[in-house]
């Protein structure tokens, strides 16, 4: 795939600032491309460059509005196929649709594997993202998936942190990846129980683990509407925690969520840019951004070079 197969990053609109900082990681310019849209709605793509034969990376969370960032980032591969690129990787950070990853009711679709069924038709030949919701998610595809891990990111400023730290998952489905943080950390694990009630509302109960007198994280792979963050937060501060961080990789922020974070106990949220915050959500003075562009730009590397990717993972 090295010689004369060169290497192609292109971006789609949800996030710009995202892919012009691997490409200044890299040391290469952003392919230009055309992105509008027409009156009634149709997106409209032209890639700039010739790509012919080379090894080329879209990268394009399928963050809000999902759904014309999921057809965006599909026309943009069925370009590139049309264009007759030797190889297409979609750079997808944040995986939307990954809540919906199999049947919970009856008569409701898996949402997570008919998107894996748009790239893959689109003609992707291989996927990239970060904390992928739920892991089994990567046998939706027939191609390779590279599921990258923020925690290099988050690590060395908990470590910085000095105090006594204690890791701690909202529920029971994040205490795996909790205590692989705690581990790496040498820090205490606890975890909130939750009682969910309705969708985007969830109640938490009870604290299992030992948080007081303690700095504790609250833990997950995303914010959405911070009903289950900010009250698993509040039963840390109830239980003698002196410090509450929170720490998510994906920064969703829908419905209430800032105006929860601002009221929240937590010191502060700590989040990626996956996901671009627009200017309300900038507003709130909790939130600490920190980049993965490093870590994809290694990660795009790696592959471009066919060398290891696993080296990566944490």
């Amino acid at each position: 795939m090295t010689g004369t197969c060169d290497l192609k990053i292109l971006s789609g609109s949800a996030n710009v600032d995202l892919a012009e900082a691997i490409c200044g990681h890299i040391g290469c310019r952003l392919t230009p491309v055309l992105r509008e849209q027409f009156s009634d709605g149709e997106i409209r793509i032209e890639i700039g460059d010739n790509v012919r034969g080379d090894d080329v990376f879209v990268v394009q969370p399928t963050c809000s509005p999902v759904n014309y960032h999921l057809m965006e980032l599909c026309l943009m591969i069925d370009a590139l196929k049309r264009a007759s690129a030797r190889r297409i990787t979609a750079v997808v950070p944040y995986y939307g649709y990954a809540r919906q990853d199999r049947k919970v009711v009856p008569r409701v679709p898996i949402s997570a594997k008919l998107v894996a069924d748009f790239l893959s038709v689109a003609g992707m030949h291989r996927l990239m993202t970060i904390d992928l919701h739920a892991g089994q998610i990567q046998g939706f595809f027939n191609c390779p998936v590279d599921n990258l891990f923020a925690a290099p990111v988050f690590l060395d400023y908990f470590r910085d942190l000095g105090d006594e730290l204690v890791v701690v998952s909202p529920d029971a489905g994040g205490v795996e990846r909790a205590r692989a943080y705690a581990k790496r950390m040498d820090a205490g694990l606890a975890i909130v129980d939750k009682r969910r009630d309705a969708p985007n509302q969830a109640k938490a109960m009870n604290l299992i683990g030992n948080v007081r007198g303690k700095t504790a994280i609250v833990l997950d792979d995303m914010v959405d509407t911070a009903g289950t963050m900010c009250a698993a937060g509040q039963v840390l501060a109830e239980n003698g925690a002196n410090k509450v961080f929170a720490c998510a990789t994906h920064p969703v922020l829908s419905g209430p969520a800032i105006e929860r974070l601002d009221k929240s106990v937590f010191s502060q949220i700590l989040v990626t840019d996956t996901i671009p915050l627009d200017v309300r959500k900038r507003t709130c003075q909790k939130i600490k951004v920190l980049s993965v562009a490093e870590l994809l730009s290694r990660a795009i590397m790696n592959v471009h070079g066919e060398t290891s990717v696993s080296v990566l993972f944490v």
